[in-house]
């Protein structure tokens, strides 16, 4: 399929007449440039049904230089062991968890690596309070079960069968959201890699290639822990939170950008130094205390990720957009900041004032934000 370069550097298929007003491409749709590219240099060894090789998938996440000059986007800021490892495990048979804290970048993760590795990562399921087996397993086309009884024919695959039978990567997001009844579906699956249809008397077994990543947080209410059984079956890999300032002002200045390019909001790029202090915010509150370590800090009810620091600067550049000259400013982020740590409107907006009180308004450079929190106020 013939691809054309869009300005930001990726690619979308010439052919789809509908991707320019897609609001959001799956990620082999939006790098589909980088991944050929890959694939063209690619002469290391892949494992069945792999697109590119483990040294190709971890240069598509990591970013890097091809022989060829091609510049790869990094998709991942972060620690480059634990790319390596996950990597790792869905070479093997093992099933893959991304775990961590709210924000981590998790989903993010499992969409690229599913997109490098076997060329779709449209084979999901979203797991919830109301996800039932027959998301994990199969259901079945009623009208046709009535007029001709259990058949092939009659049943509906669901992702995690299609991705057996196809031998590639089925993506469970928030696997600890699912009933523990439901979750415990996935054992069968995971050890024996076969999913029986006991109304056929049939089974289901995986070809090569096939694997799961499954992601989850400890921090949401309604989580239901994992069995020991399901754990064992999971090679577990923490994402944590970015390290340095540095690298989650990258993360955050580089999807924001990403997100006004394809929601076409008439701004500005965001200015590095407002998305610094939104970050900064986030990490001292996060953290406790200042970042020079001198003032302590009370810590508000919310994770306060790097996935909300990103909504707030999308939310404020739309405000500048719309109702501003086009400049993100501290009066178009300020709605956005407090709405994302005050989540307990008693104990968080404690927490916020005080905030403002005693950093906020104490720095010279910040003097604007102070006062657009007061006009909010």
């Amino acid at each position: 399929m013939a691809l054309k370069k869009k300005n930001d550097g990726t690619s979308a298929p010439a052919s789809s007449p509908d991707a320019e007003g897609t609001l959001r491409l799956r990620a082999e749709q939006q790098f589909a440039a980088e991944i050929a590219a890959l694939s063209e240099a690619d002469d290391r060894q892949k494992p069945p049904n792999w697109k590119l090789s483990p040294w190709a998938v971890k240069l598509y996440l990591l970013g890097g230089t091809l022989p060829s000059g091609f510049e790869i986007t990094a998709k991942y800021v972060g620690h480059e062991r634990l790319i390596e490892i996950a990597i790792a495990t869905l070479a093997t048979d093992r099933a893959l968890l991304l775990y961590g804290v709210p924000g981590t970048a998790k989903s993010w993760v499992s969409e690229h690596l599913a997109a490098a590795i076997c060329g779709t990562s449209g084979l999901l399921i979203q797991g919830t309070a109301g996800t039932d087996d027959s998301a994990l397993r199969y259901g079945w086309n009623y009208a046709r079960l009535l007029a001709e009884g259990p058949s092939r024919n009659a049943l509906v695959s669901s992702p995690l069968m299609t991705a057996m039978e196809s031998g590639r990567i089925a993506r469970v997001e928030e696997l600890t959201r699912i009933s523990s009844e439901v979750q415990d579906t996935l054992i069968t699956i995971l050890s024996e890699k076969t999913l029986p249809i006991p109304e056929l008397g049939t089974d289901v077994q995986a070809v090569k290639g096939f694997n799961v990543i499954a992601t989850a947080n400890n921090r949401d209410k309604g989580v239901n822990e994992l069995s020991s059984a399901l754990m064992r079956r999971f090679n577990t890999v923490v994402l944590p939170v970015p390290d340095t300032l540095e690298d989650e002002l990258t993360i955050v200045s580089r999807r924001a950008e990403q997100l006004g390019r394809a929601l076409d909001l008439p701004a500005e790029r965001p200015a590095l130094e407002e998305i610094r202090r939104v970050v900064t915010i986030f990490r001292e509150l996060r953290n406790g205390a200042t970042e020079d370590g001198k003032t302590k800090l009370k810590s508000p009810s919310g994770s306060l990720s790097t996935a909300e620091a990103i909504s707030v600067v999308c939310g404020g550049v739309a405000m500048a957009a719309f109702f501003g000259d086009g400049v993100l400013r501290a009066s178009d982020i300020i709605s956005g900041l407090q709405g994302a740590v005050v989540k307990d409107p008693v104990q968080d907006q404690i927490i916020w004032q005080e905030y403002l009180q005693t950093v906020v308004k104490e720095r010279d450079a910040w003097k604007d934000l102070y006062r657009s929190s007061r006009d909010f106020s």
